[in-house]
């Protein structure tokens, strides 16, 4: 009799316990819009600490938007570089490392980074904007 109870005691337990529902880390679809009145050349961008998530999104003309790029992983700040046409040499400009430590990831969605040079002198890109344009649907 104490086995029937414990087992249904047990079963009982199992079938009232609900599961947790987490955001799941990605994948997150990525584009850049340039908002200055540079044309950027082989942009990299690097969303997350680990390798498998930095890409090359190629070329993106001044106000122009780049096309939506595929990461595991990505974070509310990421890693921006970009080489510009500066008298006939290619110089890069970049928004710095990014410490990851206690950011938050932005999930299964499509965002647009807005990006500006607040001067030519620094070599620095700055992120005016995180854009969430809409949800990530997985097939």
């Amino acid at each position: 009799m104490k086995k029937i109870i414990l087992i249904s005691i047990f079963v009982l337990s199992v079938v009232a316990c609900k599961k947790t529902q987490f955001s799941p880390e990605g994948p997150t679809e990525i584009r850049i819009r340039n908002l200055t009145d540079q044309n950027f050349t082989e942009v990299v961008v690097k969303t997350s600490e680990n390798d498998d998530d930095i890409d090359t999104l190629g070329n993106i003309n001044h106000n122009e938007v780049s096309d939506y790029f595929r990461f595991k992983k990505a974070y509310t700040n990421i890693e921006i570089s970009a080489k510009i046409n500066l008298g006939g040499s290619m110089v890069t400009f970049s928004t710095g490392k990014v410490n990851y430590s206690y950011l938050h990831y932005i999930g299964q969605d499509r965002i647009t980074y807005e990006v500006f040079i607040p001067g030519m002198d620094t070599r620095e890109l700055k992120i005016s904007n995180r854009i969430i344009e809409e949800p990530l649907i997985l097939k």
